[in-house]
């Protein structure tokens, strides 16, 4: 049976720098999707981050992180390589090693034609997929003005931009909700972040505006 080719990179700070980013290259040239794992946990840089350019995402959460070591996340590094410019994707996984409760914990909803691995595979580098630990991204729709995020039943949606912009909607399952989008006027990106009571988070991949 055939796997989905994938790779998730981190530089190596106090051994050879180059060895990340050449594995990273080497990887994406024999056709895998590539990720920047675990930021938080590595201990990463932003220039650690930036070595890494041939990277498809970042990896956005991690349970087995979170469980292990309460250092999950990687948000902080994708937004600010995002607001550099780097077209980079989210991506969430349970790097599960099954020597404590670090499994089921995160994971991608890959929109494709079939489950085949060469489509999924295609659907990730472009990004057609959204990362979650439970909730559900039913639908984005967008125009110069508004956002309507479609969802399972959520206690907040929030959309975030470069810097500290944010907006935020709360309720109680909630399904469906617009958010007006002048906060991110003149901000070249635009991503989304759900929560769940229960505190689980679905994420979009960045939307360039």
């Amino acid at each position: 049976m055939q796997s989905v080719q994938s790779a998730f990179v981190r530089p190596m700070p106090n051994r050879d720098r180059g060895a990340g980013p050449e594995l990273a290259r080497r990887a994406v040239e024999a056709g895998a999707f590539v990720a920047i794992a675990h930021p938080e946990w590595s201990g990463l840089t932003m220039n650690d981050a930036r070595s890494i350019e041939t990277a498809h995402a970042v990896e956005i959460y991690n349970h087995g992180c979170a469980m292990g070591c309460d250092r999950a996340d990687g948000a902080f590094v994708m937004d600010l390589l995002l607001s550099e410019g780097r077209a980079l994707n989210a991506i969430a996984t349970d790097d599960a090693h099954f020597t404590e409760p670090d499994h089921f914990g995160g994971w991608v909803m890959v929109r494709a034609e079939q489950n085949d691995p060469d489509l999924l595979l295609e659907a990730l580098k472009n990004g057609h997929y959204y990362s979650t630990q439970g909730p559900e991204i039913r639908d984005i729709s967008y125009d110069d003005k508004t956002i309507t995020i479609t969802s399972s039943a959520v206690s907040s949606m929030i959309v975030q931009g470069q810097g500290s912009a944010a907006v935020a909607l709360h309720g109680e399952a909630m399904t469906k909700g617009t958010i007006n989008l002048g906060r991110f006027h003149n901000y070249p990106w635009i991503r989304v972040t759900l929560i769940d009571r229960a505190g689980k988070r679905a994420w979009s991949n960045p939307i360039w505006k």
